[in-house]
């Protein structure tokens, strides 16, 4: 009888044997479909949790409001805490900043059940109220999808690279139905490299996301931007003052964010598993307030409901101004105390209200036209998302392929210029590479040099294992312990003090086994301001492979340098 997995081997047998660009074709566009899907699925279920919940509650009474959304969002946040906690912290987060640690250091490997666990929690995180966005854990759930899809047909770890990007694409796609921006979004933002060889894959599987969005769900997937008549004179005086704003009110989410997040991790009194519940207690009071105040709901969950409704009707500034406060609060309360979701939708949000909150106000004085508002809050999405992310193009392409609309392009253009000005006054790295930086990664290896000349200049420090297995000891039993621990070939020899050798796992097993003294190799030595160009010519004088990397001011060893470890970082560069 013939099972479900003898049809599969048959199937990924079938495939292997065809001709290479016709495989590579067939599994891109397997990769961009299943990637898609995903993506709207994951907008799908998370619409559902809020729709059955928070826009149930708000029909009925102010009292059934408050403790039905109390419940839901402290239920939620609970699941959420143990899933990320006890099961996967890998997927807490964003999901993006994981993407690129996963791209450059694992060569674009990621593991199913971090992918897994990011979707049943976004799904519990964003349904039920946390104040994030679904993007960034469509993105992630889109290229770990691809790879592990790509690893299920047998492709090795090595080639795992090329199929997350396209994937991470894919989701993007589909989640804004905006294939543009998601092309440079990974260009920008994942790989660094505008010239990337993987350009045409990732091309067509954003074409295919935007296609499989718009079959399922339509045109506009997130919220709804209207069509704008001719945007008059006035606003553009207006433009530079929202983007002004919105800028700095992403500069304030991403340092409140970064200290909340470093304050969090060095306290021992609450629980992991507790911390998204404390983030989703002040959420819910934030939202609660927020909802008292105005009748909105956009504080809880994406806020698109909110964000539709004053794109089309138009919002009074007060109130307006009332959500860019709650909301900014919420964003920053529910990612710094460990939530699952991301940073898109209240980006966008938070840049939308600042747009309709200063053209309200300035309508005091102004004559502005309806399509005067919707364009200074374009100009806010723009702006705030691009101080965040610090990717322009896409910045400016994601609130460009909701409209349409040439007449924006002007203001979304100076919505760019000035949140480069601001973000370059408030620091060098974005939101995601901070988090990165924070949690103990080194950029270097995220962003490696896309040229072998600037790749030859990088210090030893780069791509040096800063915490080497140091033998103190001759011993049988100590020799023993470490062979037995390590997996390394290679372990320097330190006695008194002072570095004496070099011996290999090879001569220690020999030693072991022949009941002898272990023969030592000579350590050949660098230092860690020294360019990889140097020491790769050191490593014909290395017979085991290994260079021992000293301290310059105390004489000690701070660490090793392997010819993989060489090799890995050429490869990652390479590719």
């Amino acid at each position: 009888m013939t099972t479900t997995g003898d049809l599969l081997r048959r199937f990924v047998a079938m495939v292997r044997g065809l001709p290479e660009n016709t495989r590579d074709l067939l599994h891109t566009i397997l990769l961009g479909v299943a990637s898609a899907l995903s993506a709207v699925a994951f907008l799908l279920l998370t619409n559902y949790v809020f729709k059955v919940t928070y826009l149930a509650f708000m029909e009925r009474s102010l009292t059934f409001f408050m403790t039905a959304s109390f419940c839901v969002i402290m239920g939620t946040s609970l699941a959420v805490g143990l899933l990320l906690s006890k099961i996967e912290p890998d997927a807490a987060g964003s999901g993006i900043p994981q993407l690129k640690a996963a791209y450059w250091k694992e060569v674009g490997y990621v593991h199913w059940r971090p992918v897994l666990v990011k979707f049943i929690a976004g799904v519990l995180s964003l349904g039920g109220g946390a104040s994030l966005g679904r993007e960034g854990p469509t993105v992630y759930i889109g290229g770990g999808l691809s790879s592990v899809i790509s690893g299920f047909l047998g492709y090795p770890k090595r080639l795992r690279r090329g199929t997350m990007v396209i994937g991470a694409s894919a989701g993007l796609a589909a989640a804004f139905n905006t294939p543009l921006a998601a092309i440079t979004f990974v260009l920008e933002e994942i790989i660094s490299d505008i010239n990337s060889r993987i350009i045409g894959r990732v091309v067509l599987t954003s074409v295919l996301g935007a296609f499989v969005v718009y079959a399922i769900v339509g045109r506009q997937p997130a919220f709804t931007l209207p069509a704008i008549d001719t945007v008059s004179w006035k606003v553009y005086v207006l433009y530079p003052l929202v983007a002004l704003i919105a800028s700095l009110a992403g500069v304030v989410f991403q340092r409140a964010t970064l200290s909340l997040r470093d304050r969090l991790k060095g306290q021992a009194s609450v629980p992991p598993w507790f911390l998204p519940c404390c983030g989703g207690f002040i959420t819910w009071v934030i939202g609660s307030a927020c909802f008292i105040a105005t009748g909105k709901v956009g504080i809880f969950g994406l806020g698109y409901h909110d964000l539709s409704e004053a794109l089309s009707h138009g919002f009074i500034w007060w109130v307006a101004g009332v959500l860019l406060a709650g909301k900014l609060l919420a964003f920053i309360v529910s990612y710094g105390f460990g939530g699952c979701g991301g940073i898109f939708s209240p980006s966008l949000f938070i840049g939308g209200m600042s747009g309709f909150f200063l053209s309200g106000i300035a309508g005091f004085w102004l004559d502005l036209s309806p399509s005067d508002h919707i364009a200074a809050a374009a100009v806010g999405m723009t702006a705030c998302l691009g101080s965040i992310i610090r990717a322009p193009l896409t910045s400016l392409l994601i609130v460009f392929e909701m409209t349409h609309q040439f007449a924006l392009v002007p203001g979304l253009m100076i919505a760019i210029i000035i949140s480069k000005i601001v973000t370059r006054r408030s620091g060098d790295l974005n939101f995601y590479d901070a988090v990165l930086v924070h949690d103990g990664h080194e950029l270097i290896r995220i962003r490696p040099p896309v040229d072998i000349r600037a790749w030859q200049n990088l210090p030893v420090s780069a791509i040096a294992n800063h915490r080497p297995v140091i033998v103190e000891s001759l011993e049988k039993d100590a020799l023993r312990e470490v062979v037995e621990k390590h997996p390394y070939n290679g372990f320097p020899v330190v006695m008194d003090g002072k570095l004496t050798g070099l011996v290999t796992r090879a001569r220690i097993e020999e030693a072991l086994r022949s009941d002898g003294t272990v023969t030592l190799e000579d350590a050949v030595t660098c230092h860690f301001d020294q360019p990889v160009r140097d020491v790769a010519d050191k490593f014909i004088e290395s017979p085991a492979g290994v260079m021992v990397v000293m301290d310059r001011v105390t004489g000690r060893v701070a660490g090793i340098i392997t010819l993989h470890d060489l090799l890995r970082a050429q490869a990652s560069m390479m590719d």
